[in-house]
């Protein structure tokens, strides 16, 4: 039975890489199904990789996820391999799985894809995504390899980590990150609607956000259209965190944000004793 192969990067569409890796699965796994996730991840932007995959991985079907954002790409870093229960996940040992792979319930076995015979022969090292980890993807979904075929096991301690950012509550503020902003502008923290209901605050409640070093004091709404047209609001974002919004604009632009500020959120009690 050939396993679907779910697809990210940064490669872009300006250039034929997405296209050839695609070329690559399709030979070695032509029953599988490819799923693209995205490839409009920053360039080398390993975080924002994980998190989009992290995000993503619920939806996504049991199978392959082959993922390439490897600025170290021809260095001494790692290319692996990891099983879990969901499934294989394929790329650089860079941190960029770490977090999907800790999604799903973590790894059973992990291996260093080495194996020439598993390789397309390049006379450069700069295209792992198409000669190292697509054949690698390829040859798991389609079942033509087992993943001991790919090269040697890898102890757990020895794989990369991704080393996110924990939020910190103290005297009435829930202090965290800006994640993420998407194409349409919204900015995602890692501060969960929890953690703010823990310091006494709710739906439609005014909330002080101290972002970088700006303060606005945001309506936490339930959706878009609880404000008027122009104006900034808070609310539960698609993965379950607090998101910060302008509705019909762009809050990065209009509120001055941007991803890996430092975000803190309180009710007016919070922030006038921090």
């Amino acid at each position: 039975m050939t396993l679907p192969i779910s697809f990210i990067s940064d490669f872009g569409y300006g250039d034929e890489f997405v296209g050839v890796v695609h070329g690559v699965l399709a030979k070695l796994a032509p029953e599988s199904r490819v799923i693209d996730i995205g490839h409009g991840t920053a360039r080398g932007n390993v975080r924002s990789a994980a998190l989009s995959l992290t995000r993503a991985i619920q939806y996504l079907p049991e199978g392959v996820c082959l993922a390439v954002v490897d600025p170290g790409v021809g260095s001494k870093r790692k290319a692996i391999a990891a099983e879990t229960s969901w499934g294989f996940f394929v790329g650089p040992d860079n941190g960029l799985l770490s977090p999907a792979v800790a999604m799903v319930g973590g790894a059973s076995r992990v291996v260093s894809i080495e194996n020439p015979e598993a390789m397309i022969p390049s006379p450069g090292e700069t295209f792992h995504g198409r000669d190292v980890f697509a054949p690698a993807a390829g040859l798991l979904a389609s079942g033509e390899a087992a993943l001991d075929d790919l090269g040697p096991a890898v102890a757990s301690d020895e794989v990369t980590p991704l080393l996110l950012p924990l939020t910190e509550t103290k005297g009435g503020t829930v202090s965290g990150e800006a994640w993420w902003v998407d194409r349409f502008g919204n900015v995602q923290t890692n501060i969960s609607p929890e953690e703010l209901t823990a310091i006494g605050l709710s739906q439609d409640d005014s909330v002080i956000v101290t972002a970088g070093s700006t303060i606005h004091n945001l309506r936490w709404a339930n959706a878009y259209s609880d404000v008027a047209e122009g104006e900034p609001l808070l609310y539960v974002d698609s993965a379950g965190l607090m998101a910060i919004a302008v509705r019909s604009g762009r809050a990065d632009e209009d509120l001055n944000l941007a991803e890996g500020i430092f975000v803190r959120m309180a009710g007016r009690t919070g922030a006038r004793a921090e």
